[in-house]
Parts: structure tokens; C-alpha cells; sequence
């Protein structure tokens, strides 16, 4: 291609791009109201607050989510180790952020929560928990995050 014909083939482009970009300048988009979630972060924010009730069960709650998701691989892999040190594992974060609380009954929900991982990494078959009492775990905190 001669280079006046590149030349001209390429300006030409540019000034469709632009008019078509200047015809395009009073379109709205109307999305209806609740038709998106809300953004949701469960990241506890560090902060003054982080012993505060509502901050440990973030930090439990991020505990128990990212733990799940480990779990899933290990399950997919038939993999009984993996899933005892994973229970090991989150007992200890959730054990170090019931810790943390400046409420008595949540530093005791925690522990409980923690003891039930322990006592899950030590079964022989991890699954029977994961496939039972884990799922509802997380409710040993209701009432104290406030």
C-alpha cells in the first residue's frame, strides 16, 4: 500500500472515530435501582477499632471464607492432610482474633469455634465435619458483632 494511501486510510479512520465518539456524547445509560449489588469487602479495616466486636467477626468471618475456599481444593484432590492442617490453621487465626475482642461472650464463641477446627483436624475423616457442622459454624457469632 503506497504510503499517501496509508496515510489517508488512517486519517479517514480517525475522523469516523471522532464523529462517531462526538454522536455518542448525550447517550445516558439508565440502570434500575438495585440492579447491582452493593460492594462488599470482608477485609477487616485496620483501625482503633479492630478490638471491637464488629471488627473480630469480620476477622472470623474473612477466616472462615478463605478457609473454605482452601478446603474446596483440598476436597476436590481427596486430600485428608490438607484438610486437617487447614482446619489446624484456621482455628489458630480465629483462636488470635477472639483473642483480640473486648467482648467476653464473643472471645467465648470464638474459642469455639476454634476448638470445633482443632477437633476437626485431628478426626480421622475431616469430611464429616466440613460436610456438617462447618457449614454453620459462623453462626456461633450471631449476636455478638454488634
Amino acid at each position: 500500500m503506497p504510503h499517501r494511501r496509508r496515510t489517508a486510510v488512517t486519517a479517514a479512520l480517525l475522523v469516523a472515530s471522532a464523529a462517531f465518539a462526538a454522536g455518542c456524547d448525550g447517550i445516558e445509560i439508565e440502570i434500575p435501582a438495585g440492579s447491582l449489588p452493593a460492594p462488599v469487602s470482608i477485609a477487616p479495616i485496620p483501625s482503633a477499632s479492630a478490638g471491637q466486636p464488629e471488627y473480630v467477626c469480620t476477622a472470623v468471618y474473612k477466616v472462615l471464607t478463605e478457609g473454605a475456599v482452601r478446603l474446596a481444593e483440598h476436597t476436590v484432590n481427596n486430600d485428608a492432610e490438607g484438610l486437617k492442617r487447614t482446619f489446624a490453621d484456621m482455628a489458630a487465626q480465629v483462636s488470635a482474633a477472639g483473642d483480640r475482642s473486648a467482648d467476653a461472650a464473643q472471645r467465648t464463641a470464638a474459642e469455639g469455634i476454634a476448638d470445633a477446627l482443632t477437633g476437626a483436624s485431628r478426626q480421622a475423616d475431616p469430611t464429616v465435619f466440613l460436610n456438617g457442622d462447618f457449614a454453620t459454624i459462623g453462626q456461633r457469632l450471631d449476636g455478638t458483632c454488634t
